[in-house]
């Protein structure tokens, strides 16, 4: 890592990105039901921004309550915007696929996912738009890519060419998103340096390890075995 930039795992999707300038971005808030949030870790009193990949319950159940208590903005696609609104959450940027917003000195950067994302409550399922990754450029840091839930895609190369990710947060569980081999494949094509494996071990069904990922990547790939609570 080149800066001060630090990222904070609070397991399954759910990230914490500390600038070196004193911006906190929350991406994905999956705490209070998350059988893998860090127990007694408390958030900083200030959350500048929350970014959400998709509408499923596993990745936006917090937003309202963090958004509400911590005073954040909301980032989101535009229809997933306007559902978290209607929940009650205050301020929100809707935005889309290949468009990039400012965030005080993050370009925020929204991108495909394979996935699904609709958004479920007591009326039933609504369409909240499409799922998406976010790629972030932060000032004197790596550029940082979050995949949201995906399968592997192979315009993941132009995420390469287009942005140059050299640290990448993503799913590899299996089941609900890619797997290591998949996951394995997705870093070649993204040519990522460093990643920051998500979505493994919170439920059964998610099997998927840093080590069997880090077995199937070039040597010059640093695979980060981290647990929840772990920074980078």
């Amino acid at each position: 890592m080149k800066t001060a930039t630090r990222i904070t795992w609070l397991g399954h999707a759910t990230v914490l990105i500390a600038t070196g300038k004193g911006a906190n971005i929350l991406i994905d808030p999956f705490i209070e039901h998350n059988p893998k949030y860090p127990r007694g870790f408390e958030l900083p009193a200030k959350i500048d921004y929350i970014l959400l990949t998709h509408g499923h319950g596993d990745h936006i159940s917090d937003v309202a309550p963090v958004a509400a208590k911590h005073g954040s903005k909301v980032v989101a696609i535009y229809e997933l915007a306007a559902w978290v609104e209607s929940k009650g959450v205050k301020e929100t940027i809707g935005m889309n696929l290949g468009g990039t917003v400012q965030l005080g000195d993050v370009a925020a950067t929204m991108v495909d996912a394979k996935h699904s994302s609709g958004a479920a409550d007591e009326q039933g399922t609504h369409y909240v738009g499409v799922a998406a990754g976010y790629v972030l450029a932060i000032p004197g840091s790596p550029v940082l890519y979050h995949a949201g839930d995906t399968a592997v895609f192979g315009d993941m190369a132009l995420i390469r060419e287009l942005y140059r990710p050299e640290v990448a947060m993503l799913p590899i569980g299996g089941h609900f998103t890619m797997g290591p081999k998949q996951a394995a494949h997705a870093v070649r094509l993204l040519g990522a340096t460093t990643v920051l494996p998500l979505h493994w071990g919170t439920f059964p069904p998610l099997k998927g390890t840093p080590q069997e990922l880090a077995a199937l990547v070039d040597r010059s790939v640093k695979v980060v075995e981290w647990e929840p609570g772990d920074s980078v």
